[in-house]
């Protein structure tokens, strides 16, 4: 599937808004599934094991975010590019932005697993993760970071393909990964059907067997559907590191990436200071990113979608057109997001069951629910505003708004909140955060950006 900007100049912003769902819808799905194997890891974990199994993987969460954030700038640097090359219909200029990019990825993947593997328990310890849940998170973090190789892999694919407007493949893909994992993680809980018990890693050990059945099917369905990047000899030719192209990928990627790990270290403070009330926040603390990850996920691919369709415009010599993506998707985050925060606030109470089986952690998640959820709609209006700008390649202001937001303003409002009113203060380091980002992306997108002149990168 492939989704490009009406050419005619007199196409509407109703026909804009189709291409979007067009373009959007399997993007949404393929972030749902993508999340919906580790929900229901957890959701395994909680019922299958306990509270203790579920606050060990919510433990990991934050490191994990760290290791693949790098490689989510990477492939948002590589889709701006690829987009803005496929939209000028220069199919050997695609292959050869993927051929640099996976290149760096797998490198980048393979000193991960060392470095991670090895030093899994230090870091667990240096974030205060509580005694009791220890060992099984530092046996769970193990396995995830050991198969961090053919993880940035797949993620890299997924991120690429969207370049070149396939939404499907990745959805199929995942669709795929998904099942594997279903059928997988309490099979290996329970030992059934003759496997180990693997206990508090049989989710990371089901999520790597998915990851890597569904990889190996995207190829072939790369292959047979003859897609620009499918792993043929044009890309194997184009697997290695060229240079030039590296340090364009990297001028997008590399402030993007760092946006990704500084949002991670402000998440790895924050979980330390909700680690200090204990294995039930912790829990407490997992459940509530969970429910907040799927309201998240509109955002996210607008976002996205919005960096997409504006480097194809760019690409295809349309750059009239992004004032009108940029509305687009403001509107869309507004109506899609904000329902789905509104589905949160009613049944929050359910939601928070599915994983939590303690009647007090329950209450405690819930209200931390109710704290910051109706923030994630200012979230996605900024990210709006930062994905439209990245597709010019204008990343490094809107990249710092973001990185002062999260972890100046954000962590100190929680640290300063936890201080006066306990856990919940904690929570209202959202709120800030994006409200501030809004405010400040907003700022400097009317007042500096729209009246910079627009060039192709590639």
């Amino acid at each position: 599937m492939s989704a490009a900007l009406p050419l005619a100049p007199q196409a509407t912003e109703r026909a804009l808004w189709k291409t979007f769902l067009f373009f959007l819808a399997p993007m949404m799905l393929s972030n749902i599934l993508q999340s919906l194997s580790g929900t229901l890891n957890n959701i395994f974990l909680g019922q299958m094991i306990g509270v203790g199994a579920l606050a060990a993987v919510s433990s990991f969460f934050p490191v994990m975010f760290f290791f693949i954030a790098f490689t989510i700038g990477l492939g948002a640097g590589a889709s701006v590019l690829i987009g803005q090359a496929w939209g000028a219909r220069e199919i050997d200029k695609v292959k050869a932005i993927a051929g640099t990019t996976l290149s760096v990825g797998m490198l980048l993947g393979l000193l991960v697993a060392l470095f991670g593997g090895t030093f899994a328990s230090p870091m667990l310890t240096a974030l205060g993760t509580p005694p009791d849940i220890l060992a099984d998170a530092t046996r769970y973090a193990r396995v995830m970071l050991f198969a961090m190789p053919g993880l940035f892999l797949f993620l890299l694919s997924t991120a690429m393909l969207r370049g070149v407007g396939d939404t499907v493949s990745p959805l199929l893909a995942l669709v795929m990964s998904t099942a594997v994992g279903l059928v997988l993680t309490p099979a290996l809980i329970r030992g059934w059907g003759g496997l180990p018990q693997m206990g508090v890693t049989s989710g990371a050990w089901a999520g790597v067997v998915a990851f890597v059945v569904a990889t190996l099917w995207l190829a072939w369905r790369l292959r047979v559907r003859g897609s620009p990047l499918a792993p043929d000899g044009a890309l194997w030719r184009h697997m290695r590191i060229q240079p030039a192209l590296l340090k364009k990928v990297l001028t997008i990627g590399v402030p993007t990436g760092v946006q990704m790990i500084m949002i991670a270290l402000a998440e790895i403070v924050l979980l330390s200071m909700v680690n200090g009330y204990g294995s039930g926040a912790t829990a407490a603390y997992g459940a509530v990113n969970q429910v907040v990850a799927y309201v998240q996920f509109p955002a996210i691919s607008i976002a996205i979608t919005a960096s997409i369709l504006g480097a194809q415009a760019i690409g295809g010599g349309r750059a009239d057109k992004l004032g009108a993506i940029a509305r687009t998707a403001l509107l869309m985050n507004l109506v899609l997001t904000g329902g789905l925060v509104l589905i949160g606030y009613l049944f929050s109470r359910h939601l928070m069951g599915f994983f939590i089986t303690s009647a007090p952690v329950l209450e405690v998640a819930q209200t931390l629910l109710h704290i910051m959820l109706w923030s994630i709609v200012i979230f996605g209006m900024a990210s709006a505003l930062s994905g439209i700008m990245r597709a010019s390649g204008s990343v490094l202001v809107p990249t710092a708004i973001s990185i002062f937001c999260v972890v100046c303003v954000g962590v100190s409002v929680g640290w300063f909140m936890s201080q006066r009113i306990g856990l919940n203060g904690i929570w209202m380091a959202y709120p800030a955060s994006f409200t501030s980002m809004l405010v400040l992306q907003t700022l400097y997108y009317r007042l500096v950006w729209r009246k910079k002149a627009i060039q192709r990168l590639v």
